[in-house]
């Protein structure tokens, strides 16, 4: 495992680096929060050993930075201190530490403490299974490229603005931005269940066709909830059976399939509708050219309050620039039909 070890004693780290180097471990090594933050910003690492107190950015700000959200796997953090009181481990595990190792350590007890934080990520494989899944009934379209990887960014991109904003912040936490950057590829999960001379058609569909069309949401959310009902209380299973059935909601209740309105459709159902409509306008297909960024964006200003969450829409205004770089870095994966 690639491990960050952050101290600002130089003999600390050495001494770190042999213990983990011999144990079969790649290190990299920090002397604060900062310089750990920009080493994770370029090169992720899934578990970041860091000292508490230290200059510039100590590790309980190195905890909130990697928690804001930044990066694209979780990353186990256990903090090495001589902090040992309650109130302090709660500030820490506040923070979003997930383990503490107090100072002087024990050697075997480290290494017992990595090994438990590898068999805690290793339930990340979750992740890679949903979009695995996700990826194989996309695959059946073969104009999508990389939609999926798009609409993750984007939901991330909308839900941090709004957080930031002060907008939902009962909902919005480290947690659900995880959440919806996980489970939004399977927003079209249900196209599973169409049939191909609907699903492929080159062109608009006839009434009939749509009124099929529109039967993946259900087919997705009747799918997922069969596994929320195996697995109950799994809120990413529940975040996913949510997006599926309301990601084409609208705000003034025109959208289906139960033509909810407002803030009765869940928060995630409207964000995946933005990030959804952004990357199909700016995105081609056989009956139409991508639309410049310019002009999606008109389409989603004026669709604010009727298709839209008018926050979510300002998130989105708020955040159009990041929406353009994860466009230009997406724009060259080769589509299915292409490669």
């Amino acid at each position: 495992m690639r491990i960050l070890i952050v101290d600002d004693d130089a003999v600390a780290i050495e001494l770190l680096r042999d213990l983990l180097v011999d144990a079969g471990h790649e290190v990299t090594a920090a002397a604060n929060g900062t310089q750990a933050a920009d080493i994770l910003a370029r090169d992720p690492h899934r578990l970041v050993i860091t000292d508490w107190e230290m200059p510039e950015a100590s590790g309980i700000q190195l905890c909130q930075t990697i928690r804001s959200g930044g990066q694209d796997g979780y990353v186990y953090i256990i903090l090495l201190t001589s902090h040992g009181t309650m109130a302090e481990r709660i500030q820490g595990l506040s923070a979003g530490a997930d383990d503490f190792i107090t100072k002087p350590f024990e050697p075997a007890e480290l290494l017992v403490r990595v090994q438990s934080a590898e068999r805690i990520l290793s339930l990340e494989t979750r992740d890679v299974a949903i979009f695995a899944l996700a990826k194989l009934a996309e695959s059946r379209d073969p104009e999508t490229g990389a939609h999926l990887e798009r609409v993750m960014s984007y939901c991330r991109i909308l839900a941090r603005q709004l957080l930031s904003m002060g907008y939902y912040t009962d909902q919005i936490d480290a947690d659900y931005l995880r959440a919806i950057y996980s489970t939004s590829p399977l927003h079209d999960i249900g196209k599973v269940g169409i049939p191909d001379y609907v699903l492929l058609k080159p062109g608009r569909l006839s009434d009939r066709e749509f009124d099929i069309m529109k039967k993946h949401t259900t087919i997705g959310a009747e799918t997922l909830d069969a596994a929320v009902r195996r697995f109950p209380g799994t809120s990413f299973l529940e975040m996913a059976r949510d997006i599926a059935l309301t990601h084409h909601e609208r705000w003034d209740g025109e959208g289906y399939p139960t033509k909810l309105t407002g803030e009765k459709i869940p928060l995630c159902g409207r964000i995946v509708a933005v990030a959804d409509v952004y990357d199909a306008l700016t995105s081609k297909r056989v009956y139409k050219d991508a639309f410049s960024h310019d002009i999606a964006k008109a389409i989603i200003l004026k669709d604010s309050g009727t298709h839209f969450d008018p926050k979510i829409v300002e998130a989105f205004t708020a955040a159009e620039q990041q929406f353009v770089a994860v466009r230009e870095l997406y724009a060259e994966i080769p589509t299915a039909a292409a490669a």
